[in-house]
């Protein structure tokens, strides 16, 4: 927040002659200085802000949820002054939020999860010599990651977090922790026990492990656990073999399991206990079109009258 209203005490101080004659810089702008100002300068500064330019020069684009992020600052600035009456004048309080806009969730359809899968599994036909040199040495691993993290739906955070022993092959379940820190036991079906097994007979056998990095399950190429961003990287290589309209991420396999649990089930509770959200709510913002689909499916579904033809 400090550094949003930095944002705004630079503009103000090029923006307000009468300021920038008066005042060396910005540390010397006053709280009567807030005060003076009308809604109509709030408007413009929040108007400035959806173009910026960087210190290279170059323009740039702030999101709506940027702008409200440092229109938040502001007001919260201006309602601390307003109430310790330090001010007499709160012009932010007439001046409209930006509405964010709900972005569709992005997520692979059963097709796509296949020819992903087949692509990890197979490599692809159009990789170069030195691409399918380091797909035959990992691909066993990248199987196992990939397959797990579509069949449970686990955080990429989850997923790199795991040890060796959390995986309990008998009973189909992996241990993770979540967010908060709490651990919980995440169950697993028959496609990924068939591609965590192998893995983890490739993975007790590799020697040389990175000090402190004994226990992890899954291993970089330089034998210490495996990163977030090789995940990341790891699934854009592997993606973009399947499809080019979708920016695949580790987070949009959590939503492909999510939206294909909630599809087969219909049960929201399920899904929000699954993915580990502590809130439903969480869970129904997510997946809000597809229960909205569902409702509407309904309204053909119960019959009040047979449709027999009259007498």
């Amino acid at each position: 927040y400090a550094e949003d209203l930095k944002v705004f005490f630079e503009w103000l101080y090029e923006a307000n002659p009468a300021i920038k004659n008066d005042k060396p810089d910005i540390r010397h702008i006053t709280a009567d200085d807030l005060s003076a100002l009308q809604t109509f300068d709030i408007e413009e500064y929040m108007e400035s802000l959806r173009i910026r330019i960087d210190k290279k020069g170059d323009e740039f684009y702030n999101s709506d949820a940027a702008i409200k992020r440092k229109m938040a600052a502001l007001r919260g600035l201006y309602a601390y002054l307003y109430k310790n009456d330090l001010i007499d004048n709160n012009p932010t309080a007439k001046v409209d939020m930006p509405k964010l806009h709900e972005k569709a969730i992005v997520r692979m359809d059963v097709d796509e999860i296949a020819r992903f899968l087949d692509t990890v599994e197979d490599g692809a036909e159009n990789m170069t010599d030195r691409q399918r040199k380091f797909h035959e040495l990992n691909k066993c691993r990248d199987l196992a990651m990939m397959t797990l993290m579509l069949g449970t739906g686990i955080r990429v955070t989850e997923c790199v977090g795991l040890d060796i022993n959390d995986v309990d092959i008998p009973n189909s379940r992996i241990k993770v922790t979540r967010k908060g820190g709490y651990e919980a036991f995440v169950y697993f079906g028959q496609e990924v026990s068939e591609a965590l097994i192998p893995y983890l007979e490739e993975r007790n056998n590799i020697t040389d492990v990175v000090e402190g990095h004994e226990n992890a399950l899954f291993l970089s190429s330089r034998k210490r656990r495996i990163s977030v961003r090789n995940v990341e990287i790891m699934v854009k290589n592997y993606a973009v073999h399947v499809t080019t309209l979708k920016k695949i991420t580790p987070h949009k396999l959590r939503s492909s399991y999510g939206t294909a649990l909630y599809q087969e089930t219909g049960d929201i509770y399920l899904v929000a206990d699954v993915l580990g959200h502590k809130d439903v709510n969480t869970t129904k913002k997510h997946y809000a079109a597809i229960e909205e689909n569902r409702r509407r499916m309904a309204k053909d579904i119960v019959k009040l009258r047979e449709n027999t033809p009259k007498d």
